[in-house]
Parts: C-alpha cells; structure tokens; sequence
C-alpha cells in the first residue's frame, strides 16, 4: 500500500491536468503517509503556499494549527496528518481573495487516494468546498449551521470548519461560540486519534 500511496503522491505532484487555466502554473501540494489518522481537506493552496511548497504554510495555516492544538511537527508528518486540498495547485487571485480550487483535482484525485489511506478516524472540512464535496446534501443551508451542527458528522467521520483565513475575521467576530465553545471539542477530537 505505502508503494501505491507514493505512486499516486508522485503522479500528483507531477499533474499537469489544468496547467493552462492556472496563472502561476502548476505546483501541487499534498500530504500523506499510509499510517496518517487525521486528514485535513481545506480548498487551495494560497500565493505563499505556491511558493514554498508547504501546505498551510501561511497566517491560515497558523490559526488551524491552533484550532486543532496540534505543534508544526505533528501536523507536517505525513505518518499523522493527511493534507489533502480540494485543488492541489494555487488557482490566482479574484476580486477578493483567491479564485475557487480547480474542479479537476477532487474528482482525479480523493477517491484514490482515500483507498489509500485506510487509517484516517477524522477528516477536517475546512471551509465551503470541502464540506460541499464531502457532506453533499447532509450539509446545511449555511457554512455556520453546518459547522453548529458538527456532532451530526462526526460520527460519519467529519468535522466541518470554517476557513481560518485572516479574510475570515468578520465571521468569527460574528459567531464568537466557535472559538469560544467549539475549538476545544475540535481539539479533544484530534487528541482522540492518538495522532
């Protein structure tokens, strides 16, 4: 299984699928390890991320660290943490912040790799497109009823988030009871995986 997981992660890495539509060219970013427990599903790598080649390697990336309660060194070992993006390439920028992710990727590319990753006991949503793609018409009629209504999708496996993106300050000014009474049942979840 580890041979085909690095198989895929290679042809991934190598993809070139959407090479025209994307105007910085393609960069895939992903993160996996056949023993990883928890896997994070956000929407696209940002302009910083396409540089580095770090997955959340950005203000973003800092805030769901501290939402998950998990140190730098657990969340980039891939034998822990899955980082799986709904596009796997960084889409440019839109009127205001980043264009969605690429329709291609999730399609390509999550099934695949789910067969692959047979220990993961949590998956994150992280934002609108991850929870559209993974809870379908389970979700609710809005990000923040989904992410109120997270103990019905636990059990499924799911953990629906908001984006964590600096972009995002109004809707957690708003909805002060996701930091204040979520985040740490977020954090029990993840300490509950061992990872």
């Amino acid at each position: 299984m580890a041979d085909a997981l690095a198989q895929i992660l290679g042809d991934i890495r190598a993809c070139q699928r959407c090479a025209a539509e994307l105007p910085h060219g393609p960069r895939p970013v992903v993160q996996a390890g056949s023993a990883a427990r928890l896997c994070i599903v956000g929407q696209a790598p940002g302009r910083k991320v396409h540089e580095t080649g770090i997955p959340w390697d950005d203000p973003s990336g800092r805030r769901l660290r501290g939402w998950l309660g998990l140190a730098s060194a657990v969340f980039y070992d891939p034998a822990r943490v899955a980082i799986i993006p709904m596009g796997f390439c960084y889409p440019g920028k839109a009127g205001s912040g980043d264009n969605p992710p690429r329709p291609e990727c999730a399609p390509l590319w999550h099934p695949r790799l789910a067969k692959l990753l047979p220990g993961i006991g949590l998956t994150v949503l992280v934002g609108q497109y991850a929870q559209a793609w993974y809870l379908g018409g389970r979700r609710k009629a809005t990000l923040a009823k989904t992410v109120q209504a997270w103990r019905d999708y636990l059990p499924l496996g799911f953990l629906p988030l908001p984006h964590p993106s600096p972009r995002n300050q109004p809707w957690l000014a708003k909805n002060p009871w996701f930091e204040a009474d979520l985040v740490p049942h977020v954090q029990a979840a993840v300490r509950s995986l061992g990872v």
